[in-house]
């Protein structure tokens, strides 16, 4: 589903694993990083509620008195100690990837961990309790982190959007709704619903965690090719190369996101405070609302109400097509049940203008100018006629026939329509508007297709013939009798053919027209 990590992964994977005391260079070269996951980080720290809360001070790191900053490392033995203490369904394996990705968070993009551990005091609680409702692992939530950096509106290279990072079809089939105002991929709540039931689909498949994070990440068809490939195998590990690259980093992502959310502390990190309320109220809308309305009249900051409702794209809830949710905080709820109709009034004309619900079009009383020194000609439109033949007979723009005659989408049969024509050419344009349809295409050097399969070739309109495309199953005799008063003979003479001869379909034959 998305990519996370592939140019990182393609350094660690070549390390060997660390002893006791070695340093860890891997993360110096800005190279390494995979700018996806890079990206919705660095976005992650443009949101409204970041922003109010990182300030240039609160992003300087704990530093002793010689201004080294304090960071701390461990052996291997410690980190694996750690991650056999965390209480989870889900196999916290170790090795020297587990331990470059561990590195990443803790050392790589602290400023970024701090944020996410402050944003996951007001996110985890959510996921925990859905992840309850359905009856899968709680721990399930740090997929988020990998996913996502808990930026709802985070959004990958190929179109992944919000915290669990759906595409377009998979949100679609998981009940989620993305139109032009809404992007529920973007709502918490119900994209995490969304993110269970097909986490919870991927479980019934594999009956193995580790599988279900892979599938996550790449899709259940690359796993079960990686399955085939590998005779039959169904441990991660073993797997593991059979993988799409991007995936091989993904388990190990997930398994140093969970050891960096849970020993934090260890290593001097510490959650930021982060601006948004953690006690809010949902409220349901039946009426489109603006929430520049709920801002301006409940003296709320806009940029706090797009991110608590981070799936209205425009700042629109459509409550007219359905019942939508705001999120608005607790301390507001009273205020916005007391002053509801008084917000929905607030500006109501600008933000849905009633003058733009009904309109009917008016007609024009401009009457286009004849242009200077042309002759003025009527044509009365036949059955079959277009805008674009009858521009093409008289030998005059499209548009200017269109503009001559206020022609917008159709033209009807027996319309009247004025053409402009030089006057040393009137009389041959006369002529068009009492020719045969086929006779003004040959004018032009076109040929027709009639219903009989008739082919009107570009000949001189004195000449007497008509061509005659053969279909499959013709014969001479056939094609005689679709033709009152030509016999077989004049056919095969007309075609240089003789009676033993055969036709085949798509040949043409030039027949006599009888009067």
């Amino acid at each position: 589903m998305k990519i996370i990590l592939c140019v990182l992964l393609a350094v660690v994977l070549a390390l060997p694993v660390r002893v006791s005391g070695q340093k860890d260079t891997a993360f110096l070269h800005e190279e390494v990083w995979d700018t996806g996951f890079d990206k919705n980080l660095d976005s992650l720290m443009q949101l409204w509620y970041v922003r109010y809360a990182v300030t240039p001070d609160s992003l300087k790191l704990p530093v002793v008195p010689e201004n080294d900053i304090i960071i701390p490392e461990y052996p291997d033995s410690v980190y694996i100690e750690r991650l056999s203490r965390i209480p989870t369904l889900i196999p916290l394996t170790y090795n020297n990837i587990v331990r470059n990705y561990i590195h990443v968070y803790t050392k790589k993009r602290r400023d970024q961990l701090e944020v996410m551990l402050g944003l996951a005091d007001y996110y985890f609680p959510v996921f925990e309790e859905i992840f309850d409702y359905y009856g899968l692992p709680t721990e399930l939530k740090y997929l988020a982190v990998i996913e996502s950096a808990l930026n709802p509106r985070a959004v990958s290279r190929v179109g992944a959007t919000g915290m669990w990072q759906f595409m377009f079809g998979t949100a679609r089939a998981y009940g989620l709704t993305i139109n032009s105002l809404v992007d529920e991929r973007r709502d918490p709540v119900k994209s995490t619903h969304a993110a269970a039931k097909y986490l919870s689909d991927l479980y019934d498949i594999y009956k193995d965690w580790t599988l279900v994070i892979a599938a996550y990440n790449c899709g259940p068809g690359n796993v079960n090719k990686a399955i085939r490939r590998s005779g039959r195998k169904k441990s991660y590990w073993d797997l593991y190369y059979f993988l799409p690259r991007e995936t091989r980093g993904y388990v190990p992502a997930y398994i140093a996101a969970t050891y960096a959310m849970n020993y934090y502390d260890e290593h001097n990190l510490s959650p930021r405070s982060i601006s948004l309320p953690l006690a809010a109220d949902t409220i349901m809308i039946n009426d489109n609302l603006h929430l520049k309305q709920v801002s301006e009249v409940l003296q709320v900051p806009l940029d706090l109400l797009r991110d608590m409702n981070p799936q209205y794209r425009k700042d629109i809830i459509p409550g007219k097509s359905r019942s939508f949710a705001i999120k608005i905080p607790v301390n507001h709820t009273l205020d916005f049940i007391s002053l509801q109709d008084s917000i929905f009034a607030y500006k109501d004309s600008i933000y849905f203008n009633p003058a733009n619900t009904i309109i009917n079009p008016t007609r024009s009383r401009y009457v286009p100018q004849a242009p200077t020194g042309r002759t003025k000609l009527y044509y009365a439109v036949k059955s079959g006629d277009t805008p674009g033949h009858i521009s093409e007979w008289y030998h005059v723009g499209l548009s200017d026939l269109r503009y001559w005659n206020g022609i917008r989408n159709m033209i009807r049969v027996g319309q009247k329509l004025v053409v402009y024509v030089p006057p040393s050419k009137a009389e041959k344009y006369r002529k068009i508007n009492f020719m045969t349809f086929a006779e003004k295409q040959r004018s032009i050097g076109k040929s027709v297709k009639t219903k009989d399969n008739i082919i009107v070739q570009n000949v001189p309109l004195n000449q007497d013939y008509i061509y005659y495309k053969v279909r499959y199953g013709d014969s001479i005799w056939k094609i005689a009798r679709k033709f009152p008063g030509v016999t077989q003979s004049e056919i095969l003479q007309l075609n240089k053919l003789s009676s033993s001869d055969k036709i085949h379909p798509g040949q043409r034959l030039k027949i006599k027209k009888k009067s």
